[in-house]
């Protein structure tokens, strides 16, 4: 679970190529483009210009390369010939493999210009992934992460998914401890020095329940309300905390 100054480097490296895949892909997401289309282009980005591999892909039988969820899809929505159309928010879930590490990340995007409701909702969103990630230092609970989150989302009239969370990463695409984005200050684990892992809230316009699709991986929401999600990577260092994952546009 606690990386060394090696694994660590290489961590690095893995976010920082995750991060160029969501920065490559934006020129791309636009009103009439399909998510498979999305998906190819991805796919030979992280092969060929990234020579990493696409950890999503045949994970435990998932059939391709990103992850795409529509609004009122939560999270893992498989790429497909289904078209963006105006108005559309879509998440964009990349982890790739490098030297043997994993680096995850993900971003919403606008279709073209969102609803006020929709921009809302994205923008709360991206602040309760920067409240989670500001809470994380070496002393602090995983029970923090998750209170700090849950806590400004209802005061913002929204709620959090329960089922989906965040997990420790390295070698291994999903390791302990597993990160929830609800919960009490102070229970959990202390994190340490060395932990990686990622933060990933899913925050719902309406009530917090989900559904699990047929295909057996899309999660949308029960009541359809739009849904978004934003995801990083984390490193706990000695003082507090490293994206690994950052792109250059974000202060966090």
């Amino acid at each position: 679970m606690i990386k060394n100054a090696a694994e660590i480097e290489k961590m690095r490296v893995a976010g920082n190529l995750a991060s160029k895949v969501l920065i490559m892909i934006e020129d791309y997401v636009k009103p009439g483009i399909s998510t498979e289309e999305l998906d190819r282009i991805c796919h030979n980005y992280i092969t060929k210009q990234l020579d990493c591999i696409p950890a999503p892909l045949n994970y435990r039988g998932f059939p391709k390369s990103i992850c795409t969820s529509i609004n009122h899809q939560v999270c893992h929505g498989i790429p497909d010939k289904r078209i963006l159309k105006k108005q559309d928010i879509v998440n964009i879930d990349v982890t790739v493999i490098k030297d043997g590490y994993h680096g995850d990340t993900s971003k919403m995007f606008y279709v073209g210009k969102p609803s006020i409701q929709a921009k809302r909702l994205v923008e709360l969103t991206y602040e309760a992934l920067s409240i989670g990630i500001k809470t994380v230092k070496p002393g602090a609970t995983i029970g923090d992460i998750g209170n700090n989150i849950q806590v400004f989302a209802e005061k913002n009239h929204c709620s959090v998914v329960r089922e989906y969370c965040g997990h420790g990463i390295g070698k291994e695409f999903h390791e302990e401890p597993q990160i929830l984005h609800y919960g009490k200050r102070g229970e959990g684990i202390e994190l340490k020095e060395g932990m990686t892992f990622t933060i990933e809230p899913m925050i719902n316009f309406g009530k917090k329940e989900v559904k699990l699709l047929p295909d057996n991986w899309t999660v949308v929401t029960k009541d359809h309300s739009l849904s978004a999600q934003w995801e990083h990577t984390i490193l706990v260092t000695k003082s507090g905390f490293e994206v690994l994952t950052k792109r250059p546009e974000e202060n966090i």
